[in-house]
């Protein structure tokens, strides 16, 4: 009998704590996810930084070859 009584109560009162429960969590998973995109973006940057620097180097040495054979002529 007693739980007849305190299920609506139980009922009431549980429900809108999962549902709070519920949009906390996945509050909580966007965040994770633009935090992990972020992360992302950077470390792209870093390296399409990384790999452009290495193809200057690469044509500054090209180029470099080039200059003494341009002084002979």
């Amino acid at each position: 009998m007693a739980v007849s009584a305190l299920l609506p109560i139980a009922k009431t009162t549980l429900k809108p704590l999962a549902q709070s429960g519920i949009q906390g969590a996945t509050g909580l998973i966007n965040r994770a996810k633009y935090a992990l995109q972020v992360a992302r973006d950077e470390v792209e940057d870093i390296i399409a930084e990384a790999q452009f620097e290495r193809m200057k180097k690469q044509i500054d040495k090209e180029i470099a070859s080039l200059e003494p054979e341009a002084d002979v002529l």
